[in-house]
Formats: structure tokens, C-alpha cells, sequence
């Protein structure tokens, strides 16, 4: 059982936090390189944000949405 739990550490911390490893490294040199991919989660955000306004607008305007009290029983 030792050799399995040993196998997972080994696969955490060798394989799947690598890149990460490797960005604390870049931290010392470049506040903007090591802080990447918060930058691309919060543009990735504000994309997904801005289409799905945009498509509610849309809806909206066609007036395709059933606006009425009694469209959903729990209004």
C-alpha cells in the first residue's frame, strides 16, 4: 500500500502541478507572467458575460419570452 499512496504523491506533485511549479518560478521575474492564467479566466469571463447579455437582449427585444404571472407556477 506504501508503493500505491507513494504513486499518487508522485503523480501530484511530479505530473500535474508542474505547470504551476513553473509559474512560481516566472513570478520573480514578471508580476504579468505569472499571473496568466488569471488574466485569460477573467477575459474568458467577460466574453462569456457580454454574449450572454447580449443574447437575453435579443430575446427580449423579439419578445419571445412569456411574460405573463401565470407563465411559471411559482409566480
Amino acid at each position: 500500500m506504501t508503493d500505491f499512496f507513494s504513486a499518487i504523491e508522485d503523480l501530484f506533485v511530479n505530473v500535474l502541478f508542474a505547470p504551476f511549479d513553473a509559474l512560481r518560478a516566472l513570478e520573480l521575474e514578471s508580476w504579468f507572467a505569472a499571473n496568466t492564467i488569471n488574466w485569460i479566466l477573467m477575459i474568458v469571463g467577460v466574453v462569456a458575460f457580454t454574449y450572454w447579455m447580449l443574447q437575453l437582449k435579443k430575446f427580449n427585444d423579439n419578445g419571445e419570452e412569456n411574460k405573463s404571472i401565470t407563465s411559471h407556477s411559482y409566480l
